[in-house]
C-alpha cells in the first residue's frame, strides 16, 4: 500500500539550439510532472553525458513563471500591463489586424520571425507556411550560420565529416575556437576518451583560457579574429619542413605554385605578431599536426563571429587538407553534418504554396524596425511581427535600434513564447507555448549523425499550445488552405521522416532515432570533395557557395582574399576604443535559454566583463567594481572579474542576461553591430571595439 512507484522512464531528444541535439532518458512521474533528465547512455554519441542546464530541466519545465494564458497588453510597451483574454479573443485581434495591414500596406508589412529555441523542424519551420500562404515577408537566416558555414562550404564544397565518434580514434584532437565544455560537452567526451585510451593529445584554440583550454594538453590563447593568420603560418610551416602530404594535394586538392607562393611570406614570425602567440607555440602546434596523421579538426562558430570569420573558417579547414588527415581514421575536419541529407520539408513549410515576399536579414531587425531604406529593401515599413523560438529585443545585434524599433505604436507585435521574455515584454499579445516533453517532433544532428523522434510524453500546463497549433489555426482563420492545416505534428514528422526516404515513423519510434552515417568514402571526401572536380579548394569557391545555397552577396566577389589568409577587416580599436570585446556562450545558458531558471542564476548571478588585470590597474579599477562599456552604439553597465587568462586589450562578457539584470537595464547586444559580414551576411558578435571605465 505504501510502496513508492518508480517513475517510468521516457526517450526524448533536447530541443535547444546545440550540436550535439542529446538523446535524453526523462523520468515521467505523471502526466504532467517530470523528475530526472539524463544523457542516454545507449545512444553513442551522447554516451550518457549531458549538460548541467538540461539535468535540471525540471526546474524550467515546472517554473511558476511559465506563460499560460494568452495576455493583451493594456499599459504602455514594456510597461507590464496586461490582460488575460481567451484564445479565441486572440486570434479574432490578430487576424482582424493582419487583415487591416494587407489591406492598407500589402502582406510584406508583416513579418513572422523565428530562429533556434526549438530544433526540432515542424515547431520551429512551421512558420514558413504563414509566408508561403499569404506573401509575407520572407527571412534571411544570418545569425548563427551565416559566417561559418560558408568558410567550410568555400573549401569542400558539402557540409559534412568523419563522423564524430570518430574523435575517440584520433591520436590529436584540435578543437577550435568552441569551448566544448560549456557549450557540447559530449566533444569531451570522445576526446578524452581518446587521450586516456590511446594517448592522444587534445588541443584547443581560443581568445581566452575557459574550461575547455585547462582540459587541453596545448593551449594556444590567439587575439580575437586571428585564427586565419596562424592557420596560414601553419601551412607556411608544413610545406617548410617537407611535412605536407604532396601526394594527397595533387589527387585532391587544387593545390598551385600561386598558392604556395602566396605562403612563402605567411611566416611563425609574421603570425606571431598578429596573433600574439609566440614563434615556439606556432612551430609546436606546426609539428604536432604535421607529424600526426589522425588529426581531427572539430572547427566550432565561436572563431567565425568575426568580420573576416568565414574566411578565417576556411583557413583552418585548409590545414587538414594539406596534412591528408582526412584519409584516415579519426583524422580530417568536422563542422556540421547539416548537408548529409536532403530533407523534403515541403509540408512543413507549404512551400508549394509560393515564394512569399521580401526576403528581410534577420540580423539586421534594429535597421528594419526602424525604417532602414537599405535594410527593408526599398519596399515600406513593417507593420507587424509574429515571434517565435527567439528573443531578439535581448539577442539581436544593434539592441539599441531594436528596442526603438520595438517601441513604435504603429508597430502589431505578437509573440509566442514560454516566459516573459525581454522581446514578450514588448509585444501587445502574448500566446503562451509549449515545451518539447509536450510536443511531437524530429530533431537532426548538425554536430552527429542521427535524426531522433521526441514524442509527447506529458501534458501542457494551463493552455499552452503548440507552434504548429498556433499557425494551423491563424492560417485556418486567415482563409488558407492546404494539407499541412489538416495534420497532426505527429503525422508531419511522419509524414517528412517518409518523403525524406528515412522510413516509418512506427519502426523509428522503436528506437528513436534514423543513423544518417555516411561510409568512410563520403565523410571523409575519400570519393572527391563536393565540388565538380572533387578537388578541395585552397583557393575559395565563393561564388559556388552563394550560387548552391542561396546565399546572397553583401560586398563585390572581388574583394575576397583569393587564397586561404588572414583577412584584416575586423572592427579596428583606436584611442578612442580601445579593447576588443567578445561576447562568448556561458556555461549555464544557451543563448537567452536558461536564464530564467534557479539552477543557471546561481552560477551567473549577474552579468560580468573579464578584464586582465593589469588593464584593469592602468584604469583604477577594482575587482568586483561596477564598470561601464561603451561605443557609437550605446552602453552597457557589468562588473568587473579579473581574469588573465587572455590577452591584454581583450574583454570577454560571458552570456546573454536578461537587459534588466544590467543596472542600466541595457544588454550586452547593445554594444554589437549589425554591419552584414562579408560575404554573405551574419553577425560579428564577438568583433566589436569598446571602452571601458570604472562605475
Amino acid at each position: 500500500m505504501n510502496a513508492v512507484t518508480a517513475p517510468r522512464i521516457a526517450r526524448s531528444v533536447c530541443p535547444h539550439d546545440c550540436p550535439s541535439t542529446c538523446a535524453l532518458d526523462v523520468e515521467v512521474i505523471d502526466a504532467r510532472t517530470i523528475g530526472r533528465v539524463r544523457g542516454a547512455k545507449d545512444d553513442p554519441y551522447t554516451a550518457g553525458v549531458i549538460c548541467e542546464k538540461v539535468a535540471r530541466y525540471a526546474e524550467r519545465i515546472h517554473h511558476p513563471d511559465r506563460l499560460q494564458h494568452p495576455l493583451r497588453r493594456v499599459g504602455p510597451k514594456g510597461s507590464g500591463e496586461w490582460k488575460r483574454i481567451t484564445w479565441d479573443e486572440a486570434f479574432d485581434e490578430i487576424v482582424a489586424r493582419w487583415q487591416a495591414i494587407e489591406a492598407e500596406d500589402g502582406p510584406e508589412a508583416i513579418w513572422p520571425y523565428f530562429y533556434a529555441g526549438t530544433m526540432g523542424h515542424v515547431h520551429r519551420d512551421g512558420i514558413e507556411r504563414l509566408r508561403h500562404a499569404r506573401g509575407y515577408s520572407m527571412q534571411y537566416d544570418t545569425i548563427c550560420t551565416g559566417t561559418a558555414w560558408p568558410g567550410f562550404l568555400a573549401g569542400a564544397g558539402k557540409l559534412t565529416g568523419p563522423n564524430p565518434e570518430e574523435m575517440a580514434e584520433s591520436d590529436c584532437i584540435v578543437i577550435w575556437g568552441t569551448n566544448a565544455v560549456a557549450t557540447q560537452v559530449n566533444v569531451m567526451t570522445h576526446a578524452v576518451r581518446a587521450r586516456k585510451e590511446r594517448g592522444a593529445k587534445i588541443v584547443a584554440i581560443d581568445i581566452y583560457r575557459n574550461a575547455t583550454m585547462e582540459q587541453a594538453d596545448l593551449a594556444l590563447v590567439v587575439r580575437p579574429g586571428t585564427d586565419g593568420a596562424l592557420a596560414v603560418a601553419v601551412m607556411h610551416i608544413l610545406l617548410r619542413d617537407n611535412l605536407a602530404d604532396r601526394a594527397y594535394m595533387a589527387r585532391y586538392t587544387d593545390f598551385s605554385p600561386d598558392f604556395e607562393a602566396h605562403l612563402q611570406q605567411k611566416t611563425p614570425e609574421w603570425a606571431a605578431a598578429i596573433t600574439g602567440l609566440s614563434v615556439e607555440e606556432i612551430e609546436e602546434f606546426s609539428r604536432l599536426v604535421g607529424t600526426t596523421p589522425r588529426t581531427y579538426f572539430r572547427l566550432g562558430y565561436g572563431f567565425t563571429r568575426q568580420r573576416n570569420g568565414g574566411v578565417s573558417m576556411h583557413a583552418a579547414l585548409s590545414i587538414p587538407a594539406m596534412t591528408g588527415a582526412w584519409q584516415h581514421t579519426g583524422g580530417g575536419a568536422f563542422h556540421s553534418n547539416s548537408g548529409a541529407v536532403k530533407l523534403n520539408k515541403t509540408m512543413i513549410e507549404a512551400s508549394d504554396l509560393g515564394p512569399g515576399g521580401r526576403e528581410l536579414d534577420m540580423s539586421e531587425i534594429g535597421k528594419i524596425l526602424t525604417g532602414d531604406a537599405a535594410a527593408l529593401k526599398g519596399k515600406g515599413p513593417v507593420k507587424a511581427l509574429f515571434i517565435q523560438n527567439t528573443n531578439p529585443v535581448n539577442v539581436a545585434p544593434e539592441q539599441g535600434l531594436t528596442r526603438a524599433g520595438f517601441d513604435r505604436e504603429d508597430l502589431f507585435t505578437v509573440v509566442h513564447e514560454q516566459f516573459m521574455t525581454d522581446t514578450a515584454r514588448m509585444a501587445d499579445i502574448v500566446l503562451p507555448a509549449t515545451m518539447f516533453l509536450e510536443h511531437n517532433d524530429y530533431y537532426r544532428r548538425g554536430g552527429h549523425t542521427r535524426f531522433l523522434y521526441g514524442p509527447r510524453i506529458i501534458e501542457a500546463p494551463g493552455e499552452c499550445r503548440s507552434n504548429f497549433d498556433v499557425v494551423n489555426e491563424l492560417l485556418r482563420r486567415l482563409g488558407a488552405d492546404h494539407p499541412s492545416m489538416h495534420m497532426t505534428d505527429r503525422e508531419m514528422v511522419a509524414h517528412t521522416l517518409r518523403k525524406s526516404h528515412l522510413g516509418e515513423l512506427d519502426e523509428i519510434e522503436k528506437t528513436g532515432f534514423v543513423d544518417i552515417r555516411q561510409p568512410p568514402g563520403q565523410s571523409h571526401f575519400g570519393d572527391g570533395f563536393g565540388w565538380p572536380d572533387g578537388r578541395y579548394r585552397f583557393e575559395p569557391n565563393w561564388q559556388g557557395v552563394a550560387a548552391r545555397g542561396g546565399y546572397v552577396w553583401v560586398c563585390d566577389p572581388s574583394e575576397m582574399p583569393r587564397f586561404a589568409d588572414h583577412w584584416d577587416v575586423n572592427e579596428q580599436v583606436n584611442a578612442e576604443t580601445p579593447f576588443r570585446l567578445a561576447t562568448s556562450p556561458a556555461r549555464a545558458f544557451l543563448n537567452s535559454s536558461f536564464s530564467e531558471t534557479a539552477g543557471s542564476r546561481k552560477r551567473h548571478p549577474e552579468p560580468t566583463v573579464f578584464i586582465h588585470p593589469e588593464d584593469a590597474a592602468e584604469l583604477g579599477i577594482e575587482e568586483g567594481d561596477p564598470v561601464t562599456l561603451g561605443n557609437r552604439r550605446g552602453e552597457v553597465a557589468l562588473v568587473a572579474s579579473f581574469f588573465s587568462g587572455m590577452q591584454r586589450g581583450v574583454l570577454i562578457a560571458e552570456g546573454i542576461h536578461p537587459n534588466s539584470a544590467h543596472r542600466n537595464g541595457v544588454g550586452i547586444n547593445t554594444l554589437i553591430g549589425s554591419d552584414p559580414v562579408r560575404p554573405f551576411g551574419g553577425a560579428a558578435f564577438h568583433d566589436t571595439a569598446v571602452w571601458v571605465r570604472r562605475g
